[in-house]
């Protein structure tokens, strides 16, 4: 596929956006890399879309993580359980996603996040109200291990980091905060979307140009995202998580009704 001069530029702004959203809200990468991709950088085959951008938005996400950690906004052993536990997930989730129909992928999933930005919204999140000086997290390996299969399947399956999932996951298995949820779910959504991009690049549908541009992008975005969700009150964080998810699965949804 022959990719112009502008494709390019603009996969570096897509990029920065992809990189932002990683760094404030610990997900939502690839919500917004997969419409970004179609509709502003213009590649219209959308399984060539989801294994790019899961390459980007992986490389991006584990960027973002080391700011994170080096701010002590993670919970490491939470994050391992997801990361390796999801992968069998991730892989049964792109077998699945590779014989689906590409624009059906993108209509059902804009469904389900529409579902889970409106649940976030209007539910209220106990823990997010925990200061960084709260007791040490309790994990419930079995239910994060349960959460994790289920957002590798998403990942795998629909080329999403899933971070909106790990997220509140984190967040519902275990004792911890939204800052150290949002930091620790970022070396699930980095696994995951290697993992992914590893079995679209062998099914042929990964273009490694452009997802290295968005890594670049997405380097400075990361940046400012990191620093400005220290700066952020944990429930006014979460109701941006939720409010973005909203926004974007209506915007993917309107060009299927």
């Amino acid at each position: 596929m022959i990719i112009t001069l502008i494709q390019y530029l603009f996969s570096i702004i897509a990029g920065f956006l992809v990189g932002f959203s990683l760094g404030l809200i610990g997900g939502g990468g690839s919500i917004l890399a997969i419409p970004l991709l179609l509709y502003f950088v213009g590649i219209d085959k959308p399984h060539l879309v989801i294994g790019t951008t899961a390459l980007a938005v992986g490389i991006n996400a584990y960027i973002n993580f080391i700011g994170h950690f080096r701010k002590h906004n993670v919970d490491i052993k939470v994050g391992l359980i997801f990361s390796t536990v999801g992968i069998v997930g991730v892989l049964i989730g792109t077998t699945l996603g590779l014989i689906t129909p590409g624009e059906s992928l993108i209509g059902i999933f804009s469904v389900l996040i529409i579902i889970m930005g409106v649940y976030m919204l209007l539910t209220k999140c106990k823990k997010c109200t925990h200061s960084k000086k709260s007791k040490k997290s309790i994990v419930n390996k079995k239910k994060v291990s349960i959460f994790s299969l289920i957002a590798g399947f998403a990942s795998g399956y629909f080329g999403i980091g899933g971070g909106f999932i790990i997220v509140p996951s984190i967040l519902y298995s275990s004792d911890t905060n939204i800052n150290k949820a949002v930091g620790t779910s970022l070396l699930a959504v980095g696994t995951f979307g290697i993992v992914t991009a590893i079995r679209y690049a062998f099914a042929g549908d990964l273009i490694i140009s452009i997802a290295l541009l968005y890594v670049f992008g997405g380097f400075f975005g990361g940046i400012i995202g990191t620093r400005i969700t220290t700066s952020i009150s944990k429930s006014l964080l979460r109701k941006i998580f939720a409010i973005i998810i909203l926004v974007v699965g209506i915007y993917m949804l309107v060009p299927f009704i």
